[in-house]
């Protein structure tokens, strides 16, 4: 309740030279006191003149402050929970990253499979006529073996004592009697190649065997015929041939 005015009263009182607490005690002990609290009271008037605009602004301010601490308790939440839903935005587009790497990666492993299967069918493409025309071949071999087979025996047989000549009109004789009997072989049937290889031929003239037709069927004849070879061999190919052939398998001669 104390006022500017009431302070300004006081004024002429408070600058006396005598107006404190110590005359005051001297005059009148009990109003001593009295003169003690008007000062200390217009000087609290003083204090709180400064302090109350100080107050309000600090109230103002606290008040700021409890909005603003509220806004950013709030805006911290929002913060929160976008930082939560960002987080499962980032699992999922790290997850389909991941999803999309791996079907990259398997797209990349199928053009290469495809890639491979493509070139091997357009290689195996070429092969075609070749596997068609050997399936045949196969076919009507397995349907002549028979023949074929009684053939080879018949020459291994019974062609040995003879000349080429003699051993070409055995074959013709026998396949006309097949004909008649319906028994099906090879019209192009070649008893070399079907009793003997190319590799073992090679190393037959290699150990001395001359590489005409006669001398090869006649090393058939010796290496596949089960009774023993009786050679007629004036020039002595054939004694050389047979001693290279058996020299590693301990073959004695007698001179």
């Amino acid at each position: 309740s104390i006022t500017g005015e009431t302070v300004e009263l006081l004024e002429p009182y408070l600058d006396m030279e005598d107006y404190n607490l110590e005359t005051a005690k001297k005059v009148c002990g009990n109003v001593a006191g009295l003169c003690s609290w008007t000062q200390a009271m217009a000087y609290f008037y003083g204090i709180n003149k400064e302090v109350l605009p100080l107050k309000a602004n600090l109230a103002l301010q606290e008040g700021r402050l409890a909005a603003a601490q509220t806004e950013l308790n709030n805006a911290q939440i929002q913060l929160d929970e976008k930082q939560m839903e960002l987080d499962r935005v980032q699992a999922m587009y790290d997850s389909a990253m991941k999803e999309k790497q791996a079907l990259l990666d398997d797209a990349e492993a199928c053009r290469k499979k495809m890639n491979n299967a493509t070139a091997l069918i357009e290689g195996l493409g070429g092969e075609k006529i070749r596997w068609t025309a050997s399936s045949k071949n196969f076919q009507n071999q397995i349907t002549n073996l028979v023949g074929n087979v009684l053939l080879a025996t018949g020459f291994l047989s019974y062609s040995g004592p003879f000349n080429q000549e003699y051993r070409n009109l055995l074959l013709q004789l026998w396949k006309k009697e097949m004909d008649n009997s319906k028994i099906p072989y090879s019209n192009d049937l070649n008893l070399t190649g079907m009793l003997v290889d190319n590799a073992t031929v090679s190393e037959w003239n290699l150990q001395g065997l001359p590489n005409d037709d006669l001398s090869i069927q006649n090393g058939i004849i010796v290496t596949k015929a089960s009774r023993y070879p009786l050679l007629i061999d004036p020039q002595g190919q054939g004694k050389i041939w047979i001693k290279n052939k058996e020299k590693n398998n301990g073959l004695q001669v007698n001179t």
